[in-house]
């Protein structure tokens, strides 16, 4: 089993505990729209089937994915879920009970979880393979960053890029949440990294976060600035903006280099809260499309991923969680700044997020 998966041994034995007849509330989205489709509502509380873990959640994490799932936008919760959903992809909270199948967690274990959406809720039922221990360190609005953004930033960088210690690598966005972990995680490989900031007061968060060189680009001309500090190109470039730098990312590789894509940001609206589709439709046209001949011939790389097509590789999961919790108990990592907001406050927290004005992770607190 995976040490992130291990909780202290107990020697006594147990009964399963019953749940009793309680409700929950969560934030629930009917159709696809504006922040007024995110609905509080009051609902039977989940019962935890043989191999699930049910948690009193105290924080959950808010991703920019969540905000495309209310929008009706988000390809894996239009196929696995549809309507109604509740967003929600990580929760920290406290174990309230365990099916009868689930033997090394007990009610009153601080765990984080990962969920495939449901996660703006008071009470989550979560496959126990889902479910992770809790650093000592972490407060329970840390560990709610946790699963969704740092698992992201170990697939893209220790799964597909595998960087070296020396290679350059540059980061979009490296004051947001995956940024934030990507930087960290970088650092931690021996990497030179540049990180890219859309805001002047995101500059000194990105260099306490580690970066070696930092652009503003609300100040600089991006790829100028990015030339200016490796002439010969990145070992490794990570997008999750899309049109707007993908085509400059992939030019500003190195040979051999990598580009690593894991979002389309800057095809979202900042304001409003709805998606544009004449912009949507403009963008999709002026995305990159990338000729196999090309790359062979320039040796460069391009990989992609959506975490949320990716939960039947649990193995994958539990080596990333194995490897971000002993960082973080190492203090070799350091946990996300968090801004928190109340369950029904939720509203506000998606347009912060939508905004580009968000710093590390915005939390939930129901």
């Amino acid at each position: 089993m995976s040490p992130a998966l291990q909780t202290p041994p107990k020697k006594k034995t147990r009964a399963k505990k019953s749940v009793k007849t309680e409700t929950q509330r969560k934030i629930v989205v009917h159709k696809a729209g504006a922040y007024d489709r995110l609905e509080l509502e009051e609902a039977p509380a989940p019962q935890p089937r043989a191999d699930e873990v049910l948690i009193d959640v105290r924080a959950a994490g808010v991703n920019y994915a969540d905000v495309v799932v209310r929008m009706g936008l988000y390809a894996s919760a239009k196929e696995l879920v549809g309507w109604p959903i509740t967003p929600g992809f990580e929760v920290a909270g406290v174990v309230s009970a365990v099916g009868s199948d689930v033997e090394d967690v007990e009610p009153g274990d601080r765990v984080m979880a990962g969920l495939l959406f449901g996660g703006y809720a008071s009470k989550v039922a979560v496959p126990r393979q889902q479910v992770f221990r809790i650093p000592d360190r972490l407060s329970f609005e840390q560990a709610a960053g946790i699963p969704a953004v740092y698992m992201t930033a170990w697939f893209a960088l220790h799964y597909l890029a595998h960087p070296r210690p020396g290679d350059r690598v540059l980061v979009h966005s490296a004051a947001g949440g995956v940024g934030s972990a990507l930087v960290q995680m970088a650092k931690q490989a021996g990497c030179e990294v540049t990180g890219v900031v859309g805001r002047t007061q995101k500059v000194e968060v990105a260099r306490k976060l580690g970066c070696d060189h930092v652009i503003d680009k609300s100040k600089e001309d991006l790829w100028k600035r990015a030339e200016e500090i490796a002439a010969p190109g990145y070992d490794l470039v990570l997008d999750a903006n899309g049109v707007a730098t993908l085509g400059g990312s992939y030019e500003h590789l190195r040979p051999a280099g990598k580009l690593v894509v894991y979002g389309f940001a800057t095809m979202m609206p900042k304001t409003g809260g709805r998606p544009n589709y004449f912009k949507l439709g403009l963008d999709y046209l002026r995305t990159p499309r990338f000729n196999p001949l090309d790359l062979v011939n320039a040796s460069k790389s391009i990989m992609a991923f959506n975490l949320s097509y990716l939960f039947d590789r649990m193995d994958l999961f539990n080596d990333a969680m194995a490897d971000i919790t002993k960082w973080l108990e190492a203090g070799e990592i350091q946990p996300p700044a968090t801004k928190t907001y109340a369950l029904a406050d939720v509203a506000e927290a998606h347009k912060h997020i939508e905004s580009g004005k968000s710093v590390g992770k915005l939390i939930l607190v129901p």
